[in-house]
């Protein structure tokens, strides 16, 4: 990245990265009752990540290459975090 969007949008995306692992690392080992609420947490992270690095990739701050390995990646983080809150759900059907 840009030394201009280095320390803003980089900035936001590297914090970004490191609380998805923070909300996933503590919903591992967090209560059942608390699990699914870190899970639609983290999911969201995972959304406005998805955002910050489309904006970025737009405004030419970020390259192809790098671009496309990340939200590759990103996408299967996704898949995985909605995979888990599919079976959390399963388990502990919401109370009406």
């Amino acid at each position: 990245m840009p030394k201009t969007s280095r320390y803003s949008l980089g900035y936001k995306i590297d914090c970004l990265f490191l609380e998805i692992i923070e909300i996933i690392s503590t919903g591992i080992y967090a209560p059942k009752p608390i699990k699914l609420s870190l899970i639609e947490k983290a999911t969201s992270k995972i959304d406005l990540l998805k955002f910050l690095m489309q904006l970025s990739w737009e405004i030419k701050t970020m390259d192809n290459k790098n671009y496309a390995i990340l939200s590759e990646e990103i996408f299967n983080l996704g898949r995985m975090i909605g995979g888990w809150k599919k079976k959390i759900s399963q388990k502990n059907p919401p109370y009406f």
